[in-house]
């Protein structure tokens, strides 16, 4: 394999693997009183942010940036869950035979204690522009790690007052 195939492969590589971290749906809304409805298309990167494009049965589209409400620990928060456990004892050495801890990645004292945990809230925010200001949406999430590719629902309030109530299919792979 000469020195260009393999860099070809690599950035084949990377390019797949960038295109594993997107994700992209779609979803429909209508107003309480059935006369407005929309489609919405969401793309994700990494999981917690992305844009979303809201196109109404009316004409208008709005679009603009989304995001999921996480919070981030960093392991060593909960070093005092190990206290008094020696090193690879964790939760579990006589509770069921469970030794948890040392094979969580370095969970507790004895490993490494910078990793970080992201705790997902839900919680979907989405503020899209269109024509006469903005569209806000607020979305909650059936299966909040898997991102909007889990399902959820939610409403959106066009700057009119309108609002939309949205719900989003789990995907199916």
């Amino acid at each position: 394999m000469t020195a260009l195939s393999i860099r070809a492969a690599a950035v084949s590589l990377a390019v797949i693997a960038v295109a594993g971290c997107t994700t992209t749906g779609v979803g429909t809304g209508q107003s309480a009183n059935g006369r407005l409805g929309a489609t919405f298309t969401w793309t994700e990167t990494g999981g917690t942010r992305g844009t979303m494009v809201a196109q109404l049965s009316n004409g208008q589209v709005f679009q603009g940036p989304m995001f999921q409400i996480t919070q981030e620990s960093r392991v060593m928060d909960y070093g005092p869950l190990w206290n008094g456990w020696g090193p690879g004892w964790g939760w579990g050495g006589g509770w069921g035979g469970r030794r948890w801890g040392g094979g969580w990645g370095g969970w507790g004292p004895w490993g490494p204690n910078d990793e970080t945990i992201t705790h997902y809230s839900g919680q979907v925010l989405a503020n899209l522009q269109g024509p006469g200001g903005f569209m806000r949406c607020h979305f909650t999430l059936m299966s909040p790690s898997s991102g909007m590719a889990g399902g959820g629902v939610g409403q959106c309030q066009l700057p009119v007052g309108t609002v939309i109530h949205a719900q989003f299919p789990p995907r199916h792979y």
